[in-house]
């Protein structure tokens, strides 16, 4: 979350529920609105952070992505639009290293 408001985010919501899904960050820079999926892998892991983003994990966050765009943001003149990123958390000798993706999928 530092990330993105170093980047001049504002913070909307972290692990928000929308139906039987979970976004775990909903952010805001000026129009637009962005839904965030973080993923942290540890060195051992059989896949990159990135490479758990597999066509099912991605199908479900754009559908809650869309029902959210639906529910909360369709309606409102001061968004244009809603935007889905993917970060990337890492930890070499205890600090946080992010890779971030505008506009993942």
């Amino acid at each position: 979350m530092e990330h993105l408001e170093r980047s001049g985010a504002s913070i909307l919501a972290t692990n928000l529920r929308v139906g039987r899904a979970e976004l775990d960050i909903v952010a805001r820079v000026g129009p637009v609105v962005m839904v965030v999926e973080v993923r942290t892998r540890g060195r051992t892991s059989w896949t990159s952070a990135f490479g758990s983003l597999d066509g099912k994990k991605r199908l479900r966050i754009r559908r809650a992505a869309e029902r959210l765009w639906k529910q909360r943001y369709r309606d409102d003149k001061t968004v244009d639009r809603l935007r889905i990123d993917a970060a990337s958390v890492t930890f070499v000798e205890g600090r946080a290293v992010v890779e971030y993706v505008k506009a993942a999928f």
